[in-house]
């Protein structure tokens, strides 16, 4: 696996990393043996970065990792976790939940510590809790070699956030959809003129770009019918220069087995590869989707909505052409727990990363599906 070079850190980081919070699972729970693999395999291939955070799995993503990468060296591989200031309720409570962090991954360092999905709010509680001199403090004691935060906001708050410290990465959802969708260029703009390295998230935004509706598949077909869906967004991301990690969360050894292949074979994009995907954009905007990745940040519902659900459901009409099919796959959603449930609380909206006004959404398609 190629690695980048990160100057200022003086390390080196695998270009591919195991995002943590979409395991593999059984029932309700991480299915350690499967997932067991996925590590062994990642470690095996140089891809020596693993990504977990605090609510990842609720907490087991934490446990799994302390426990999986216990066999290895601790020099041999870089543990990130992330700071969810959401959760504290005085500025004490950071202090407690890194010590727990810490004890859940069995270990006396992140190599990489973030403040968690970073908005408009979040950055507010930060600053009333001093999070940045939080961060700074664990870098200058050791427990956190380099210090960053995962972004969610908009480009006003990005540009203030990065003046704040001396940051040694931030993390954006960056993949060639949202380029122009949700100008994640210009973040990525921001970042690259400070010098401070790009990590990226959703490079497959949630798996909608692994899949793709039927026009945009055309597309990428005809410019090459044997590469995968997926392949298209990892060589995008993999021309920019940047971008030094690319997160890629694995439910099974077979989709992982797959990614890594590709991250060491795919060759640098050209004007074909970049042509195609442009024009793949135009067909994927035709179609009035919800921007949801399927992360369940917004549960659970007061009201009982399975959020995510519904917006899968509604979702499905990419890759299929009628609205009858979508009424098929919403009615799988057990009736209490359907968009028309909603009781307009806005309770999911703050913990939105995509910013989605989710109880507009909930009504728009409750109307377009059952009316």
């Amino acid at each position: 696996m190629k690695h980048n070079l990160l100057e200022k850190l003086g390390v080196s980081v695998p270009q591919l990393g195991l995002g943590c919070m979409r395991l593999p699972t059984d029932g309700d729970t991480i299915d350690y043996n499967h997932a067991q693999k996925i590590v062994d395999y990642a470690m095996a291939q140089g891809v020596n970065y693993f990504d977990t955070a605090y609510m990842y799995h609720s907490g087991e993503s934490q446990y799994f990792l302390g426990k999986a990468l216990q066999k290895y060296p601790r020099e041999s591989y870089f543990l990130t976790n992330k700071l969810p200031i959401w959760s504290c309720k005085e500025a004490s409570d950071m202090e407690k939940i890194f010590q727990d962090q810490l004890q859940r991954c069995r270990t006396e360092y992140f190599d990489f510590y973030f403040m968690h999905s970073m908005n408009d709010e979040h950055w507010r509680m930060a600053k009333e809790f001093g999070l940045v001199e939080f961060m700074k403090e664990k870098k200058a004691n050791g427990t956190a070699k380099a210090i960053g935060f995962s972004f969610h906001g908009n480009l006003p708050l990005l540009k203030e956030m990065v003046e704040a410290a001396e940051w040694d990465f931030v993390q954006l959802q960056l993949n060639y959809l949202d380029w122009t969708k949700q100008d994640a260029k210009s973040f990525y703009e921001v970042l690259e003129a400070k010098g401070i390295p790009c990590f990226v998230m959703e490079p497959v935004r949630g798996g909608y770009l692994a899949t793709l509706t039927p026009g945009a598949q055309e597309v990428f077909k005809k410019a090459d019918p044997d590469r995968s869906m997926v392949s298209w967004a990892y060589q995008w991301l993999m021309s920019l220069p940047n971008v030094k990690v690319v997160l890629t969360g694995s439910s099974s050894l077979e989709q992982f087995v797959e990614n890594v292949t590709l991250f060491n074979t795919l060759p640098p994009m050209g004007e074909k590869e970049a042509k195609a995907i442009e024009d793949a954009v135009v067909a994927l905007n035709s179609i009035p989707t919800v921007p949801c990745t399927g992360c369940r940040y917004c549960m659970e519902c007061p009201a009982g909505v399975d959020i995510p659900a519904v917006f899968a459901a509604y979702n499905y009409r990419a890759s299929h052409h009628t609205m009858a099919q979508v009424r098929k796959k919403s009615v799988e959603i057990p009736e209490s727990a359907r968009a028309d449930k909603c009781v307009g609380c806005r309770a999911c909206c703050d913990k939105c990363p995509q910013n989605i006004d989710i109880p507009a959404e909930l009504a728009r398609i409750h109307k377009e599906i059952y009316e």
